[in-house]
Parts: C-alpha cells; sequence; structure tokens
C-alpha cells in the first residue's frame, strides 16, 4: 500500500484526508497517461455522499484538462463502473465512494481498462504527482481540450445486464432491500421488479448525510425486523457503493458471507458449475465455513484479508467464487469484483431451483464464536516472531484443537496486531486472546488495547 492508496483506494474524511485538489491532480494525471498515444476516455461513477459531487466536478475537470474525455454514470454502484469500463473499451475507471463508511468520509477507487483494481505502478505514480515529486504534466488547450459527456445511459445497460443473468424468473416472490441509502438506491429495485419479484425497499431516500447511518450491511437490524413483520420470503442489504451483500433468511436470521459462499458453491457444484470446486476466502472466514465445506467435499484456499487479494487468487488460478465474510462476494463468470446486486440474484436462483427456504440452505454452516481484539504495539514483526507469544499461541491452539483456531495478523497501516480466536464457546474464544495479550505485554511489547 502507498501513501494515499490502499487496498480499496484513496479514503480518508472529506476536505480533511481528501481534498477536491487531490481529486484534481489524479484526474490530471490519469488523462495524461492514458492519453499518451490516442485520445482516452475515462468513466466516473459516485455514490450519494454530499461530497461526491465535489469530487466527480474535480476528477472531470482534470481529466478534461488534460485532454482526455469524462463519461459521467451518476450515481451509481462501483461494480457497474467496473463492469461499464469493461464492456465500453474506456481506458480506465474512477469510483467515488467510501463504501460502508459514514457520510463524511469518501474516497476514490481506480480501476484499470479490465474492471479491476488499478495496478500499484499506476497508482504510486499517481501519487508521486499529487505530492508533486515529478514534472509537472502539459495542460491540453485549444481543440485539444476533453469533453465531459452525460453518460447515463450506462447505468441503464448495467442494469439489463444484471437482469440477464437470472436464469429463473422471480414471480411469485417477495423481496426486501436494504439500500443503504446509497448507490444501490435506484438499481436494485430496478433489477429485481424487472425479473418479476414484488419488492418492498427501505432505506432509498438519499439525502447526501444519511448513506450507511443505522442502515444497510453494517446495521441490519431494520431489515430484519421488516422481514419479520411476515410475508417477505428473504432480504438482502446492501452496503454504499453495492459491492456487498448480506441477506436476512425468512425467519430474520441474518445469512453473511459465509454462509453465501457456501450455500453458492454447493448449488454450483450440484450443476456441475465448479469444475475446479474451490471457494477462495480470506483468512477471516469462520471456522464454521471451512468445516461445512470439508462435509461436502468443497476445497478452499485462503488468502489475506481484502477482496483484491480475494481476486487475483481467483485470476491466478481460475476460480470461479470467492469472497468475505462481510458479504463482498465475487462470481468471476460474471464480475472482477464483489457486487451486491449479483449476489443477490445468485441466491435468489438457488432459492428458487432448490425450492428451499434461505433458512434451510444456511443451515449446514454452524458459525463459530469469535473474538477479535485490537493491540497496539512497540513494533509489530518483533511481536509476531516473540518466541514467548509463540509460545502462547502454539499452547492456544492445542487447548482449542480442531474445534477452534487462532489467527494473529498486522494491520497495513497502523502499529496494530489483529489477535482473533475462535471456539465452540465465547468463553473459550476470551481466554485464548487473553492469554496471548498478556505474553505480549510481559514481553514489554503491548502499548494497548484498543476498545
Amino acid at each position: 500500500m502507498g501513501k494515499y492508496f490502499g487496498t480499496d483506494g484513496f479514503r480518508g474524511e472529506a476536505n480533511v484526508d481528501l481534498n477536491p485538489v487531490h481529486a484534481f491532480r489524479i484526474g490530471r494525471y490519469l488523462g495524461w497517461f492514458y492519453g499518451r498515444e490516442h485520445k482516452a476516455k475515462i468513466v466516473i461513477g459516485k455514490d450519494t455522499r454530499r461530497s461526491s459531487y465535489m469530487y466527480e466536478n474535480a476528477l472531470a475537470s482534470g481529466i478534461v484538462s488534460s485532454g482526455a474525455d469524462a463519461y459521467l454514470l451518476h450515481v451509481t454502484t462501483t461494480p457497474c463502473v467496473a463492469y461499464i469500463t469493461r464492456s465500453e473499451g474506456f481506458s480506465c475507471g474512477v469510483m467515488i465512494s467510501a463504501s460502508h463508511n459514514p457520510f463524511y468520509d469518501n474516497g476514490i477507487k481506480l480501476l484499470n481498462a479490465e474492471g479491476e483494481k488499478m495496478e500499484d505502478e499506476v497508482q504510486d505514480a499517481v501519487e508521486r504527482y499529487i505530492d508533486g515529486l515529478t514534472p509537472e504534466l502539459p495542460y491540453a488547450v485549444k481543440d485539444q481540450i476533453g469533453c465531459t459527456v452525460d453518460f447515463y445511459s450506462g447505468r441503464n445497460r448495467y442494469i439489463g445486464r444484471l437482469a440477464s443473468i437470472a436464469s429463473s424468473p422471480f414471480e411469485n416472490r417477495t423481496v426486501a432491500l436494504d439500500c443503504a441509502n446509497g448507490s444501490t438506491w435506484m438499481i436494485a429495485r430496478s433489477v429485481f421488479t424487472a425479473l418479476g419479484a414484488k419488492v418492498r425497499v427501505i432505506n432509498d431516500r438519499p439525502d447526501g448525510t444519511n448513506i450507511n447511518f443505522a442502515c444497510g450491511s453494517t446495521h441490519i437490524d431494520q431489515l430484519q425486523e421488516l422481514v419479520r413483520q411476515g410475508s417477505v420470503d428473504c432480504g438482502f442489504a446492501f452496503d454504499g457503493d453495492g459491492d456487498r451483500c448480506l441477506a436476512v433468511d425468512e425467519r430474520g436470521e441474518v445469512v453473511n458471507g459465509d454462509q453465501i459462499m457456501y450455500i453458492c458453491a454447493k448449488h454450483m457444484k450440484s450443476q456441475g458449475l465448479l469444475p475446479d470446486n474451490t471457494v477462495v476466502t480470506t483468512v477471516m472466514s469462520n471456522l464454521g465455513l471451512y468445516k461445512a465445506l470439508d462435509e461436502i467435499g468443497i476445497g478452499y484456499e485462503k488468502t489475506a484479508v481484502g477482496d483484491r487479494y480475494v481476486y487475483e487468487n481467483m485470476k491466478a488460478n481460475n476460480h470461479l467464487i470467492g469472497g468475505e465474510q462481510s458479504g463482498h462476494i465475487i462470481f468471476r463468470k460474471y464480475a472482477r469484483s464483489g457486487d451486491g446486486i449479483i449476489t443477490a440474484i445468485m441466491l435468489m436462483q438457488v432459492m428458487i431451483q432448490t425450492n428451499l427456504p434461505l433458512s434451510v440452505l444456511a443451515a449446514p454452516v454452524k458459525m463459530y464464536p469469535q473474538v477479535l481484539k485490537n493491540v497496539v504495539v512497540t513494533d509489530k514483526q518483533a511481536a509476531l516472531e516473540d518466541a514467548a507469544v509463540q509460545a502462547e499461541v502454539a499452547a492456544a491452539e492445542a487447548e482449542l484443537g480442531s474445534d477452534g483456531r487462532v489467527l494473529l495478523r498486522k494491520s497495513g497501516t497502523e502499529p496494530v496486531l489483529r489477535v482473533m480466536s475462535e471456539a465452540v464457546t465465547h468463553e473459550a474464544c476470551e481466554r485464548s486472546v487473553d492469554r496471548i495479550i498478556a505474553a505480549m505485554e510481559k514481553q514489554g511489547l503491548l502499548v494497548e488495547v484498543r476498545k
């Protein structure tokens, strides 16, 4: 990760960490970089945050000032930008969003011409230009100045693409949708209605400050309550930029990303659509998922935390499904990144084709209790390699046996270690985590345990 761009773009508080000058210079560099040999076309999408309009204008100004054309999708999802970038022949794509963060944060995500996360070397070059470490770029003049194009039609093409994925109509199904007052607020209803479902939608009235506020995939209580009121087959909750989806079964119980991957992978295998017989997860997926996959003979691989690493593994090894417990699921046949609406469609397909309720489909995955504590340490690597700490990790693992596990991993941006344990009981998790933290303290490595 660089100075500004992390695993999911340049993100921070609007006008504090990320300001319009940053956006302008990002646009300037992209317009110049992709326009060196021919006129570049760059597509931009945004979520519903108040500051997204500010960044949209700044990016577009930077792009056209370097001689490229900026195509505006307006409010749409990150996976929409990814799809349109690769299907419409754009030089690259930009999404303005801070995903599931509160409204006062924002971010700029860069996508290459394939609709994948931008290559690190290009983002590194953008960072150097932002900081003035490379020569200033020329401005386009006269008829070389680029154009800004209203490209709302691209969003409609994406909606059509989503509707075409379903092989079975959703007639006689009632679906609840929580759009998080974000990017899916128009798109999700349009797709499910086009597929024949009866739709009940909440949190589809964005005002610029209510995105993700007590709603969506990070605050799923409202959707659970709506489903429990009755007459709903299931519910789907999206995040601010629409790349995540969590589900709620007919009883109002949450079905998380691990359970979604299990349900879809099992069905794909039964239909002969999982030739690699593998699911790609991150190291944070629940032990219950792995045990359930073992039961049905499906293999799995584990990557570092982040959808970027999941996709890189899938692409390198030709795997078809992968994702995170948070609901960021990638179906590589249809998308190069997580797409919450595609995830919802795929789950609906399984329900319809098996004629089983979501609660039954998810039941084989018994989620283990999990405790995660963030520990500030003097030196992350030293704490990981300390012999006394490693001895406590080994002792905790031996005590838990096959019914639990321990994981230590470094934060990518802070002097923090994340200490996690899964076990049959919450109390066993707490004991494992606390004994490891106690070892860090005894060795003089602990600064504090964050609340």
